[in-house]
């Protein structure tokens, strides 16, 4: 984890940071810069930054320390979510981003080759080989991923280090739908759905980026929030353009802060669980971006149904148009 911090650090030094995001210090000596602090409002300079150490400290609300720090306090978020967010906002390392997508391809290809994977996805509902391939739907069969990937001249710790393989070089995500996360058209993780036993979800280490195919939306008056990559596939099957995922029903600070970017209505789609955890979920989601300013409505789906289901039970989209047209705030 140290290794990972530091890399994070040297690769965005603090100033470049700030000034990214519109801080105008001035300089203050030989290695420092000086400015209003982000953190509070002052009408006298305080903040200061030193280049050489990488660190910044406020005179007037006394908070300091490094990147990841103000990254902390500037967003109200915790320190690994702020490592999070800082390994997406910066350009992916090409190696790693090449990896990456090798690798999507590599499941890719995989999918038309395995019927187990294909009629999983058919028992879920999704079937469309357009949508497959515009989403990029691939498996992992297991086997051949790091024969595949050192065949491309990747080396064994490449592998480990991005999380695709294990101590013994086995497959991460065996036996499992995979789907690519991408932010600013970069694969930035890769989402796996198991279809045995096996615990259902998993990821890659590392940034999961933020709302799912969100540069497709982000200008749309209404959006459809859903939390599963399966009930997206579901309502982009049955022609709906609008919508993102939050892939989970607690959203970071990143994918707040995108739904709050504009006017708009933000139907929450969670699942109906039996502890109502989704629903409780989307009831806090909608007071949250209510505070924004932001028009939230929540969309009630059958009983222990979420959108995957229900269109698998039988539903069409004239039907869940009508649950949208009686959405709740």
């Amino acid at each position: 984890m140290s290794e990972d911090v530091e890399r994070l650090k040297r690769r965005t030094p603090l100033l470049d940071y700030l000034r990214q995001h519109n801080w105008a210090g001035r300089p203050a000596g030989r290695s420092e810069y000086v400015g209003l602090c982000p953190l509070h409002k002052e009408s006298q300079p305080s903040f200061y930054v030193n280049m050489r150490k990488n660190v910044f400290y406020c005179h007037g609300c006394g908070q300091g320390g490094d990147l990841i720090r103000f990254v902390q306090l500037s967003r109200g978020v915790s320190f690994q979510h702020s490592l999070a967010s800082l390994d997406c906002k910066m350009a992916p390392e090409a190696s790693s981003n090449m990896v990456l997508e090798q690798a999507a391809a590599f499941y890719q290809q995989q999918l038309g080759r395995c019927p187990e994977a294909l009629d999983y996805l058919h028992r879920r509902g999704v079937h469309d080989p357009a949508l497959f391939r515009e989403l990029g739907i691939g498996y992992a069969p297991g086997g051949t991923l790091r024969r595949y990937l050192t065949a491309q001249g990747n080396s064994f710790d490449v592998l480990r280090r991005l999380g695709l393989i294990d101590t013994r070089g086995a497959d991460a995500l065996y036996q499992r739908i995979v789907f690519p996360l991408r932010q600013e058209g970069h694969i930035v993780n890769l989402y796996g759905r198991s279809i045995g036993a096996a615990f259902a979800h998993r990821f890659l280490p590392g940034c999961k980026g933020g709302l799912y195919a969100w540069e497709m939306v982000r200008n749309c008056a209404e959006v459809i929030l859903v939390e599963g990559l399966f009930d997206y596939a579901a309502l982009r099957q049955a022609g709906f353009r609008n919508v993102t995922c939050s892939l989970g029903t607690h959203l970071n600070a990143d994918q707040l802060r995108q739904l709050s970017d504009g006017a708009r209505i933000v139907y929450i789609a969670f699942d109906d669980d039996a502890n109502r955890s989704g629903q409780q979920a989307a009831e806090q989601l909608a007071r949250r971006l209510a505070a924004q300013d932001i028009v939230a409505r929540r969309v009630f789906l059958p009983e222990s149904h979420d959108p995957n289901s229900f269109f698998v039970e039988g539903g069409d989209a004239d039907r869940f148009r009508s649950l949208l047209e009686v959405a709740q705030p």
